[in-house]
């Protein structure tokens, strides 16, 4: 059984985890990347020994005197995806149900209370991004989310959507090509630098630096610029959008200015 968080961004082969799994005995195994000391408070701190298996866990210590038997200028940090033989995972969950001071939380109660009951082993991230860094990001914040979607739109982005190699897996829903019209001075529709989905229309409006999900219209001489604009959004005209984020069926008024 894997156990995968849906508010991160990464490529992962889960197959050769599954077979490090197998292969190893282990009843957990545990995702790890490694991460700087000063970064330990925003995750799972797992203790490795050099055979990769699981001695300790910390989870979201202030600080760590832990480092990876990898890299001793690194912690090997919990990416939050979990693969656990199926009869193992049910009874540590009926268990951690029937507990009432548990928080029912993988990192805070069900993988402290495996160790020295359980094998648990890590698997060291094979990032199939294709750069020369690791990619993996946790969204889970507006902060955060706004800056993955930021980096979606360089000229060079980091995670490389268009790799046919590793195609996108998603439910499509049908909806015409994104259409740019008006061409005259002061009212020409484009999109510079931007992610533009199916179903839009820049109808004489200028989009810099950001993201259209599907059926949205931005209106002549509106203006928006680093922004990530949700389904269904109309935007009138006149408005001036800057770095936000909009939600979906959302519909901002005529003249809307500076909307940030």
């Amino acid at each position: 059984m894997v156990i995968l968080s849906g508010d991160h961004i990464y490529k992962m082969n889960y197959g050769l985890m599954l077979e490090q799994h197998v292969a190893s005995g282990a009843a957990v195994t545990l995702a790890t990347l490694p991460i700087r000391p000063d970064e330990v408070s925003r995750f799972g701190v797992v203790e490795v020994s050099r055979n990769s298996e699981v001695t300790g866990f910390q989870e979201k210590p202030k600080q760590t005197s832990v480092r990876s038997p990898f890299n001793s200028e690194m912690v090997d940090a919990s990416m939050g995806i979990y693969l656990f033989n199926t009869d193992v995972l049910l009874r540590e969950l009926i268990a951690d149900a029937e507990d009432p001071d548990s928080k029912h939380d993988f990192g805070h109660n069900i993988l402290p209370k495996l160790l020295g009951r359980h094998k648990m082993n890590a698997y060291n991230f094979v990032d199939e991004n294709g750069q020369d860094a690791l990619y993996w990001r946790d969204v889970g914040t507006l902060e955060a989310y706004y800056e993955a979607n930021m980096d979606m739109c360089s000229i060079t982005p980091t995670f490389n959507l268009y790799d046919k190699s590793w195609p996108m897996r998603t439910r499509p829903t049908q909806y015409p090509p994104a259409k740019f019209v008006f061409g005259e001075p002061g009212r020409t529709g484009m999109a510079i630098n931007s992610i533009v989905s199916p179903g839009c229309i820049v109808s004489g409006a200028v989009v810099r630096e950001s993201v259209l999900s599907q059926d949205v219209r931005v209106n002549s001489y509106s203006d928006v610029d680093s922004s990530v604009i949700f389904s269904h959004v109309n935007v009138g005209r006149h408005c001036r959008i800057r770095h936000a984020i909009i939600d979906r069926d959302v519909h901002i008024p005529d003249g809307t200015g500076d909307w940030v």
